[in-house]
Formats: structure tokens, C-alpha cells, sequence
């Protein structure tokens, strides 16, 4: 029998599957990363609402619960060691009328029975005093303090660089198109097959549909679209907290949201579609988050919108997590993972690593493992490159500034396109330095970028 390529293929290189990469990258076993897109976290990880959830108000005894628990503790402890930024902020669950206000202590009890004991019940004037700037109407309020805002691009590429660092291959721009499961399972893709021992499916969006290559009709997903508004640093004064509307009939609605990098956010909407390759924005989307945030905070609109975006979530038919192991097969699924997958990504690939571990495959972890990486910091309260004069007595390169409203060096720049995963378009160039990504959205440095960013990408290929 020929020896396969790899013990283990991961399908799937966003949050949770780059985590779970980086976790058995650390054993003896050879890993491969294998995704459709050409750079980590480009699917449904990169357009989330970028937020540490305490887990506060996921259902009681689900694995989801259990795991957005434990991930908040472990990616809280990963941030701090790889210099990934997160604030703190808490959030407010606000009340907009009686109905919303009665939902309140139910959510304070559930939190507890979460393990969250740290909510607190809020009078209407006590949720003004948290946060001024809301509009006129609130009923009620619950404190959520442990809540934070987090860099959601650089967690996955930190996981992603971490499991290259340790042995793993990262394959970009590869299609599944189907398997052959025999005494190795061979995975064919639009450029070639790969065979492996256990195939792991974190395949997101495209869940569904290796789970049908490997025989299983359980899983259904399809996308819901969310459109965000992203208003101009100016704002971040109104709002220092996450501001959430309380849960009622209608679902949860809106959030106002500091950002890590200094923006405040609006959004998302969530309207089911079929295609899964829609992020386009729409009339009706902005229509719609324009009344709600006129209605939550009316001096929010007064201020400038820096960009707007659409993501796409894995909506599906679940009740919770779908993480399971068919031994047969040497197959794992890990889907049915909600927006909740940025904090619990961490503990998804714990559980991953236990579920294997009691199937017979030998997990344990090497003692010559290599540090974690440390990523540039990118959050508005870190202390950045143009800012640093040691960082630019040492290195000119970063007082030359490229992007002037993200502050942006041509040393960043360089260090991205030289870093152990570069990016292989500018748009990954943009979540590793937050080059164009402030008020002018590359009007005035774009051409500058895309000149750097095709020099460096020219003398890699050489």
C-alpha cells in the first residue's frame, strides 16, 4: 500500500479550521490545510461582528454553550501571547418596550446557568448612564461586562501561521470536488488529488456538501447574508460598549459596536439566500440598518460611513454544533458552527483533538514545538509601528507612511508579504496591515499598495 501525503486533511481554512490545524500540527502526524479560497479566514470568518462572546446566552447544556465557554477562556489567553488586540468593552442588552424588559431576568438566569455569573440587571436610567447617546425609549437594560471586541482577522491567520510553523501545508485556491474513502481516502481537487488517513471537514458554507461526500444527508446550510455599516473613527466617542438590542419575538436584531480598529459598527442584517457566493451589498440592506440605527442611536447617523460589507453565515438545520466522528470513514465534521465559531474556535479544536484521541490515533503533542507567532498589532489601542521611534530608528521603513488614514508603513507592508502565510491578493493585504481600510477607502494610497504589493509579489515569484 503507498504511503498517503498526509495523515490528516483539514477542508476548510477559516477560524475553526485553521485552529484545529494548529492543534494537530503540534503532533507527530502530517497535516495539510486545504481550502477553495486563496488565503486564510476569506469565507465566512472574515465578515463577522468581531466579537469575544462570554457565552452568556447560548442554550444550557448544548456542546455550543460548553465550548463558547471554554474558547472565551483559551482565546482570551492566546490574544495576550501572540499580541492579538481585544478590548474589553462589555456590552448592554437594551429593552425597547415591556416585552423586551420581561425577557431581561430569564437572560440574567441563563447566563448563570452558562456559568456567567458577572450580568446585572439595569434600570432605563441606568442603561443611559452606560451609554448617553441612545436614543429615546429604552425600558430596561442587562449588563454584560465580560464581553469584548477582538482583531477577527489576525486570530485565524495567527492559528493558520502557527500549524505551518509546526510542519502543517497550507493548500489555497483548492476545490473538493469528491472523495474516495478505501484504506487511504484520496481527496480530488480542481488541482490534483491528495490522499490522506482522516479527512476533517471545517468546510463552513460548504459543509453540507462534503458531508455528502462522505454519504451523510444530516447537515443543510445555507448562507444568510449580513450587511454592516462602518462608521468613521469621529463616532467612537458615542458608544465605548457593545450595544445589543434584548432578544424578543422579532429575534435579536441590531448591534451598535465599537471596533477593534477604532470604528464604530451597524449591523447585520440577516436575510436567507441561496447563493453562496453573494456578498454584494444592497439598497435595501442600507435602508434597513438606517431605521434601526436611527431608532438606537440618531447622532450615529450623523456621522460618516468609512465602508460598508456583507458576510455570509452557515445557516443550517441544527439546534447545535455538529462535531462528530466516523471512525469507518476516518472522517470528522465540525459544522453547524454559528457566528459563536471566533471565540470557541479554540475549544472546537480541543474537542476535535479528544473525539480523535478516543477513536486510536496517537495525539500526542511534540516537546519541540516553536513559540506562537507574534502578530503585528492592528487594534487602534495598541501601540503601532508609525508610533514606535525605537521600531523606526531600527527600520526606517516604518515612518514611511502608505495608507495615512490607517497610518500604515511601507515596513508593514513588507513584513506581511514577506510573513510565513502571505497574502496572494491585496484584499489579504488589507486584513494583515489595514492598509485602505480607513475614511478615503484607497482613493489616495491604492495605487501606491497595489505598485508595493506587486513588487514583493514578483520577487517571491522569481
Amino acid at each position: 500500500m503507498n504511503q498517503p501525503d498526509y495523515d490528516i486533511v483539514i477542508i476548510g481554512a477559516g477560524v475553526i479550521g485553521a485552529a484545529i490545524a494548529r492543534d494537530l500540527a503540534g503532533t507527530r502526524n502530517s497535516v495539510a490545510l486545504v481550502d477553495s479560497r486563496d488565503d486564510i479566514g476569506s469565507g465566512t470568518t472574515k465578515a463577522n461582528t468581531a466579537i469575544l462572546h462570554t457565552g452568556y446566552d447560548a442554550k444550557p447544556g448544548t456542546l455550543e454553550a460548553r465550548l463558547v465557554a471554554r474558547g472565551y477562556h483559551l482565546l482570551k489567553e492566546y490574544c495576550a501571547k501572540t499580541n492579538i488586540g481585544v478590548r474589553e468593552t462589555g456590552a448592554i442588552l437594551v429593552a425597547w418596550d415591556e416585552e423586551q424588559a420581561r425577557s431581561l431576568p430569564a437572560l440574567k438566569e441563563r447566563a448563570e446557568a452558562n456559568g456567567y455569573y458577572e450580568t446585572s440587571l439595569l434600570s432605563a436610567q441606568e442603561v443611559y448612564d452606560h451609554v448617553p447617546s441612545l436614543g429615546e425609549g429604552v425600558t430596561g437594560g442587562l449588563d454584560v461586562p465580560g464581553e469584548a471586541v477582538i482583531d477577527p482577522w489576525s486570530v485565524p491567520l495567527a492559528f493558520a501561521t502557527e500549524a505551518v510553523n509546526r510542519g502543517a501545508e497550507l493548500l489555497r485556491s483548492r476545490r473538493v470536488l469528491r472523495v474516495d474513502v478505501g484504506t487511504t481516502t484520496t481527496v480530488y481537487t480542481d488541482q490534483g488529488p491528495v490522499t490522506t488517513r482522516w479527512v476533517i471537514n471545517a468546510a463552513g458554507l460548504g459543509a453540507d456538501e462534503v458531508e455528502k461526500m462522505f454519504g451523510y444527508s444530516r447537515l443543510k446550510v445555507h448562507p444568510r447574508k449580513g450587511e454592516l455599516l462602518v462608521y468613521d473613527k469621529l463616532a467612537a466617542g458615542l458608544v465605548d460598549k457593545i450595544v445589543l438590542a434584548a432578544p424578543s419575538k422579532a429575534g435579536k436584531g441590531v448591534l451598535i459596536s465599537p471596533t477593534i480598529f477604532g470604528n464604530v459598527m451597524l449591523g447585520p442584517t440577516a436575510v436567507d439566500i441561496d447563493d453562496k457566493g453573494d456578498t454584494s451589498t444592497t439598497e435595501d440592506g442600507f435602508e434597513f440598518l438606517l431605521q434601526k440605527g436611527r431608532a438606537i442611536m440618531p447622532t450615529l447617523l450623523n456621522e460618516e460611513v468609512t465602508a460598508s460589507y456583507a458576510g455570509l453565515r452557515a445557516a443550517n438545520n441544527q439546534n447545535d454544533y455538529l462535531i462528530d466522528v466516523d471512525e469507518r470513514q476516518r472522517y470528522v465534521v465540525a459544522g453547524a458552527i454559528r457566528s459563536t465559531g471566533l471565540t470557541s474556535a479554540p475549544a472546537v479544536a480541543e474537542h476535535v483533538m479528544a473525539l480523535l484521541t478516543a477513536a486510536g490515533l496517537d495525539l500526542e503533542v511534540r516537546e519541540d514545538l516553536p513559540e506562537p507567532p507574534l502578530m503585528p498589532p492592528l487594534g487602534e489601542h495598541q501601540r503601532r509601528p508609525f508610533a514606535d521611534d525605537s521600531k523606526i530608528r531600527d527600520d526606517p521603513a516604518y515612518g514611511k507612511i502608505v495608507c495615512f488614514c490607517e497610518r500604515v508603513s511601507e515596513g508593514e507592508i513588507r513584513d506581511a508579504m514577506e510573513s510565513v502565510i502571505p497574502p496572494w491578493s491585496v484584499e489579504g493585504l488589507r486584513r494583515r496591515t489595514r492598509v485602505m481600510n480607513g475614511r478615503c477607502q484607497a482613493f489616495y494610497c491604492g495605487a501606491r499598495v497595489k505598485s508595493l504589493f506587486e513588487e514583493s509579489k514578483g520577487q517571491a515569484d522569481e
